[in-house]
């Protein structure tokens, strides 16, 4: 009964390590070479999230959020597969979130700790 119980584990385990997060089976570069609207010029800023998004689901592979990656694939296949919706809803293109976007993505230098003078 014990040895049944260890086979049932060891698979069940074995079944979880197979199933990894299949980011390149989005084809997010198939779909956005596919669908016109996303090769629009116009359209450079919802690519780039989607492309952002992909970047965030193999980061999540990495760390072991297999849930959290698979969940981020599933948007990235929703949002790429309906360019039009998605370029609708995404439709804030306030420059100034964009710069600050930019801007939040600058690495920054570490601030020195303030120096205590005595008194």
């Amino acid at each position: 009964m014990r040895i049944l119980a260890a086979a049932l584990i060891l698979a069940a385990s074995t079944a979880m390590a197979g199933a990894a997060c299949d980011v390149k089976g989005a084809k997010l570069e198939e779909a956005i070479a596919a669908k016109s609207e996303l090769r629009e010029a116009a359209n450079k800023q919802t690519v780039r999230d989607l492309r952002t998004l992909r970047d965030a689901a193999i980061v999540l592979e990495t760390y072991k959020y297999e849930t959290e990656c698979e969940r981020v694939v599933a948007i990235i296949r929703a949002l790429a597969a309906n360019p039009e919706k998605t370029i609708e809803r995404s439709g804030d293109t306030d420059e100034e979130k964009a710069e600050d976007l930019m801007e939040a993505r600058e690495p920054k230098a570490p601030v020195a700790p303030e120096t205590v003078k005595p008194k």
